[in-house]
């Protein structure tokens, strides 16, 4: 393999020579070394193999001439695929990396271009939406950088086309499109911890959604955009956001009119507290009229954890909720009947409602047997889905105990046990 790689520099200087003899004017193959200066960008922390950041933050242009926009250097896969047909030659075993699979990217990006003309065909469109629509199913089941992965560089395809004159048919399509995945990369993002692109990408669907006309699709973002604050901020904003949900909703039978009450309660429940008993009945009454308001919708909708809204989702806000309000017993029995709905592939909200069900046991005053479900919750999570949205909820539960049981010798145990495992 060393004498290979010794013979690389040679072999490709000889090719070059005979190419240059019997093709004046083309330049030589470029060099193994050569091509890492040629090759596509890669995002931070989107790295995966066959996974290129293409184009994700590239500047619509501003000549419908230049075919090669935001593309590596020179805009030529070409050179890639040279690069890596060298490197073969060099060593047979040598792996095709994320450049590598950007640059055929690439070169499909601009087959379409020149088959479609800039224009998103019919075709076209219902491919993506039937792939966003696989994104929604999901949203559970693939760890959410994974997921994130896929759904930006379909998002960079939208944008693309965004950024092109389109009939008004195909521009409605392509917003509502943008405005799905832009709300889909939100979610993702507050599952991972990142409040502040998560609240960006929320505008942006804001943006495209308000570009449609569709108020169920403008109410779901809204929606969805208030798990920001109510994660990850103040509850009041969370609430505001939420009301602003259920209003652009009205009195349509739609996926934001469940949702949007139901995060409104949550959200009333950090500011009310405990022991607030007015709060606890305005909050079961929201939920009541949330479970009445879901045997409603659309079976699509109630099959959709992430462009719709579940039964089990249903179960689990309402345990949070009450345990939120002081209602232990009605929080345990909510946690577990979601429980009982989650599928085992469905970690992240699973892991969830098991706090949930752990700040139970702790009001219960039975702060060890909570500390241990949630460490073992914790510890049984695959490394990929201890996400930050987890990991918070189990330095609440550590805080919370601590505040009445300082000495408790559990404590340290689970301290160190969540900081070996989110190191």
């Amino acid at each position: 393999a060393v004498q290979h790689a010794q013979a690389a520099p040679e072999l490709a200087a000889q090719e070059g020579a005979a190419l240059e003899r019997t093709a004046p004017g083309l330049a030589a193959f470029p060099t193994v070394q050569a091509v890492q200066e040629l090759t596509l960008p890669v995002a931070p922390g989107l790295a995966a193999p066959g996974l290129a950041a293409v184009e994700l933050a590239a500047p619509v242009p501003s000549q419908p001439a230049d075919a090669e926009r935001g593309r590596g250097a020179s805009g030529r896969p070409g050179k890639v695929f040279r690069g890596m047909l060298l490197a073969l030659i060099a060593d047979a075993t040598a792996a095709a990396d994320g450049r590598f699979f950007g640059a055929a990217d690439c070169l499909r990006r601009q087959m379409d271009d020149a088959l479609l003309g800039r224009t998103a065909s019919v075709t076209m469109l219902d491919q993506w939406e039937e792939t966003t629509t696989g994104y929604g199913a999901r949203y559970m089941t693939v760890p959410p950088l994974r997921l994130l992965c896929d759904v930006l560089l379909d998002f960079a395809d939208i944008r693309r086309m965004c950024g092109q004159r389109q009939p008004i048919e195909c521009a409605e399509r392509l917003c509502r499109l943008a405005a799905r995945l832009a709300g889909l990369t939100g979610m993702a993002m507050i599952n991972l911890g990142d409040q502040r692109l998560a609240r960006s990408f929320f505008r942006t669907a804001r943006t495209a959604a308000d570009e449609t006309g569709d108020r169920r699709l403008r109410a779901w973002v809204a929606a969805r955009e208030a798990l920001v604050p109510l994660y990850y901020g103040d509850p009041r904003e969370a609430a505001a956001l939420a009301r602003a949900g259920t209003d652009l909703a009205g009195r349509r039978l739609c996926v934001a009119g469940v949702m949007s009450p139901v995060t409104e309660a949550r959200a009333l429940a950090r500011m009310a507290g405990r022991g607030r008993r007015e709060a606890l009945d305005r909050a079961r009454a929201a939920l009541d009229r949330a479970h009445d308001a879901l045997s409603e919708l659309p079976p699509a909708d109630r099959d959709d954890t992430a462009f719709g809204y579940t039964e089990r989702q249903l179960f689990f806000h309402q345990g949070d909720a009450l345990v939120t309000l002081g209602d232990y017993q009605g929080a345990t029995r909510a946690f577990a009947q979601a429980l009982r709905m989650y599928s085992a592939a469905e970690f992240l909200d699973r892991a969830l409602v098991m706090f949930g069900e752990a700040r139970c046991l702790a009001e219960a005053d039975e702060p060890e047997q909570a500390l241990r479900l949630g460490q073992d919750t914790l510890v049984s999570l695959p490394r990929q889905q201890r996400t930050e949205i987890v990991a918070q909820a189990s330095r609440r539960l550590g805080e919370s105990i601590a505040a009445r049981h300082a000495g408790l010798p559990a404590l340290r145990d689970y301290r160190e046990a969540l900081a070996a495992v989110t190191a």
